[in-house]
């Protein structure tokens, strides 16, 4: 009997692997071909020879995107936006988490109600784009943090985090050794809280990273514009429309579309190549247990 649980546990771990091994090729596969295509010969990739490694290594690509002035400009705003921005929704997000989590809140259904309610019900890109006229937010840094300060779907997973790791218990027998709410949630709920802060962590600095149509909308001066902008505005000003087809050299123009071919794949790298890096110094928290930094003394 204990031989054939055994022999079924090796299959099903086989079969896991495989299945594993699969769904890691059909989503690897995509991101490694993007990567050996700028780094390829535009020719290659035209004739579709590029399959998997780099064919006729080149960085043309990546000198053109790098050519352009305002290119560190735009990682310097990102940077800021993402970095200042998950910062304050990490402190609001927990700030209004926790109490939501204990049941002993007053009002903590009608709170609850309104944080559901803006899920549910959004005025429209007018009106809001009104609402941050009259705050005086347009073409400022603080119109890519503030609008977004707070994402509800993060707060109801942080929520449920709290319920079902933080017991009442616990708060009482601190409360018992002195310990007020301050000091409660700095000292033993943030520590026993590192998974869940290193998912919306992720979650928050993913959204500032990609965020495009806010700063399409809002912002207008060039040195506030985030890297996503300005990488558009690099591919826009590559590409060449059929007006200009006839007016233009042919060998200008071949050189023109090889170009926009490359630019295309490096603009997907340089766009995506921050969060590949910050993904695994966040991902090492996953797999921590909750008790991580518990109580000490």
């Amino acid at each position: 009997m204990n031989y054939k649980e055994r022999g079924s546990d090796k299959v099903f771990t086989m079969a896991n692997n495989i299945l594993l091994g699969i769904l890691f090729l059909i989503v690897a596969y995509p991101l490694l071909y993007v990567i050996s295509a700028s780094l390829s010969d535009s020719n290659a990739i035209i004739q579709g020879r590029v399959k998997l490694f780099p064919v006729g290594f080149n960085l043309d690509g990546y000198k053109a995107v790098f050519s352009h002035g305002s290119i560190m400009t735009g990682f310097f705003n990102s940077f800021f936006y993402m970095t200042v921005g998950t910062l304050v929704n990490i402190i609001l997000t927990i700030m209004i988490a926790y109490p939501l989590s204990r049941q002993k809140l007053i009002g903590k259904k009608v709170i609850s109600l309104m944080l559901v309610f803006t899920i549910m019900f959004n005025a429209g890109l007018i009106p809001n784009y009104l609402l941050i006229d009259t705050l005086d937010l347009i073409d400022k840094r603080a119109v890519m943090i503030i609008p977004k300060a707070l994402n509800v779907f993060n707060v109801m997973i942080t929520i449920t985090y709290f319920k079902t790791t933080i017991p009442k218990e616990l708060l009482e027998s601190a409360r018992i050794d002195g310990c007020d709410d301050i000091n409660f949630i700095c000292k033993i709920v943030l520590p026993l809280s590192r998974p869940i802060i290193a998912v919306i962590t992720l979650f928050y600095a993913v959204e500032h990273w990609n965020s495009f149509f806010d700063a399409l909308i809002y912002l207008n001066s060039k040195s506030l514009l985030p890297l996503q902008i300005i990488l558009r505005d690099i591919l826009v000003q590559n590409l060449i429309s059929l007006d200009m087809v006839s007016s233009i050299d042919p060998d200008t123009l071949q050189s023109s579309e090889k170009l926009a071919v490359l630019l295309k794949y490096s603009l997907i790298v340089v766009a995506s190549a921050p969060l590949m890096v910050l993904y695994p110094f966040i991902q090492r928290h996953f797999v921590k247990g909750v008790m991580v930094g518990s109580v000490k003394g």
